[in-house]
């Protein structure tokens, strides 16, 4: 099919598909023990916040490994890249159920799987720039972002029943062999790029791209945009259990709170980035996911029903995470030629960055009497609140008009 001087290509849809196995994965890893943060510190004979520091070591070292990340997936290109995380993810995935009962294997085997993250989840943007038309790039974004969000809904849905029934040692191999089956799928139908480009990818070094995209005043916003929702996503995400728990609410109820919060997060992130593309806009939408997301967070806070718990907990993923596509491809179109890779990785370490205050701090302001997290909920809402006046002061992207 011709889309204006350039060719695209059916194939497109496939290597998309096959990037999207391993990239759950990896947030399947990430967050494995939220749900069941009480059960793993009984298991392991350790405190809640070292259960939680199996999911904070993929945001520290997110940190580290994010920039030489960005450079290879920029310089080797997406296959190569993504495929050096999917085999350590299938390795580590593997050491990881294989020494379940030893917590410091375990831990070390999270480290492994740490690296092998930004390898992959840095790689969304320079797929759709490799094989996607202008016009569908934030569409492709958004279905390859769905990705970060299936990982974390299936962990939140599916762990509590497998440990329920099967144990943690058991859920954790099970993990392990669905890593590895991923990376074989990815390693054998990926390709770096159609037979003819499908759009414009002229891009500049990544060294050069990075300076020029940190003096760009609309990136610095969206920087601190991804800071507050993305860090707000992971620290809520981790302690999604010790939230609710003081409400009197389950392991299972846990689950099935994060598993909505994610499936709201899943639609948002195919319906917005849609009509997005649609109207060409992107401004207008980052807007109506920081606002939208306020009474969903409200509503976790302060919820004692089930029924309007996991309704508030849809609200807040809805809105929250169908920023994640629109954001990154705004990023890419602001910075252009800056390298797709490293504007996309750029805005996940923020978000890390701000995943590992936000969890120590919603730990530390936790009720001494009742461990309840409200002020830590109520200070997220006034973060948002706050980016939201900040987003008003955005361009548009330079999509807006153009044919």
């Amino acid at each position: 099919m011709e889309e204006g001087t350039f060719k695209v290509y059916s194939y497109r849809w496939l290597v998309l598909l096959a990037f999207v196995p391993i990239a759950c994965m990896t947030q399947v890893f990430w967050i494995t023990f939220a749900p069941i943060t009480s059960v793993a510190a009984q298991f392991y004979h350790k405190s809640d916040l070292m259960i939680g520091l199996l999911s904070m070591s993929f945001m520290i070292v997110y940190v580290l490994v994010a920039l030489p990340a960005a450079w290879a997936i920029d310089t080797w290109g997406f296959r190569t890249a993504v495929g050096i995380g999917a085999v350590l993810t299938a390795v580590f995935g593997l050491t990881r159920g294989i020494f379940a009962s030893n917590f410091t294997l375990v831990f070390l085997s999270q480290i492994g799987l740490a690296i092998g993250q930004p390898f992959v989840i840095g790689a969304i943007t320079k797929i759709a720039a490799r094989w996607f038309p202008d016009k569908e790039r934030a569409t492709a974004s958004g279905l390859g972002t769905l990705a970060l969000y299936l990982g974390p809904l299936v962990a939140m849905l599916l762990t509590p029943f497998l440990v329920l029934r099967v144990g943690i040692s058991r859920m954790l191999l099970d993990y392990g062999i669905a890593a590895a089956a991923a990376a074989v799928i990815f390693l054998l139908i990926a390709r770096e790029y159609p037979p003819t480009p499908a759009g414009r990818d002229e891009r500049v070094l990544m060294f050069a791209g990075l300076k020029s995209m940190l003096r760009q005043r609309d990136f610095l916003f969206l920087l601190i945009l991804f800071f507050v929702g993305l860090g707000m996503f992971n620290g809520v995400s981790t302690w999604i259990e010790d939230i609710i728990r003081p409400r009197g609410f389950t392991i299972s109820q846990a689950g099935l709170l994060g598993g909505l919060m994610l499936i709201g997060g899943i639609l948002g992130a195919i319906v917005i980035p849609l009509i997005s593309d649609k109207l060409r806009r992107r401004k207008p939408f980052l807007l109506l996911a920081l606002i939208g997301l306020i009474p969903g967070l409200i509503g976790m806070t302060y919820s004692t029903g089930y029924w309007l718990l996991l309704a508030s907990g849809f609200i807040f993923g809805f809105f929250l995470l169908s920023a994640g596509p629109i954001g990154f491809q705004y990023g890419a179109e602001i910075t252009r030629p800056a390298p797709e890779g490293t504007s996309n990785s750029l805005l996940i370490v923020m978000g890390q960055i701000s995943g590992i205050v936000f969890i120590f701090g919603m730990d530390a302001l936790k009720s001494p009497a009742t461990k309840a997290m409200t002020v830590s909920l109520l200070a997220l809402a006034a973060l948002t609140f706050i980016t939201v006046i900040l987003a008003t002061f955005l361009r548009e992207s330079p999509v807006h008009g153009s044919p």
